[in-house]
């Protein structure tokens, strides 16, 4: 693991992120864990988490706002992704191991998509000014669902934080714990 890998995980664990997202180039679409499939052998294998609704619906809020993502032609870029909603699973597009939206998941609290910001992998200069607007009333979109969810501070009978708490979802295998 690189230096600077290690450096932003142990970060991701210091500080208790509950939603990030990873910006790429090369296409258009908002891809959500798990980015490695379940079966490693398969390629394009859906593999959900336990949160895969709250992980489409974070997807969806990114995608729906993004006025060339929600565009329903199938001839613009991205546009393989219009009958999915400009979402998928990222192991069912392509499994690839490492991923930061699969370590956030796993390791920490922090629920992250991937945003292929635009189909030009390295886009001209003068390029970015539309891509950056084309994005960021998607990524203030997204960014207001910390709001979703359930929140709030766990303490003892005497109003006292109890780091590190389990707080676990019927239905769903997989807990998250309180920040210090």
């Amino acid at each position: 693991v690189a230096p600077e890998t290690k450096a932003v995980m142990k970060w991701l664990r210091s500080i208790p992120f509950v939603l990030s997202a990873s910006l790429h180039g090369g296409e258009l679409v908002v891809t959500y864990p798990y980015d490695y499939s379940m079966h490693p052998m398969e390629e394009k294998m859906f593999s959900p988490t336990p949160d895969e609704k709250v992980f489409k619906m974070l997807a969806k809020a990114y995608a729906d706002a993004h006025p060339v993502i929600s565009d329903r032609s199938e001839l613009r870029c991205g546009g393989n992704f219009v009958k999915r909603g400009g979402i998928i699973n990222g192991a069912e597009w392509y499994s690839f191991t490492g991923g930061m939206a699969d370590f956030n998941y796993l390791h920490t609290n922090c629920f992250e998509v991937t945003v292929e910001v635009g189909c030009e992998k390295f886009p001209l200069e003068e390029e970015l000014f539309t891509i950056w607007h084309e994005n960021k009333g998607a990524l203030l979109n997204y960014m207001e669902m910390v709001h979703r969810g359930i929140k709030g501070i766990v303490s003892d009978k005497f109003g006292n934080p109890i780091k590190n708490a389990r707080i676990s979802v019927r239905g769903i295998q997989h807990d998250v714990t309180t920040g210090n």
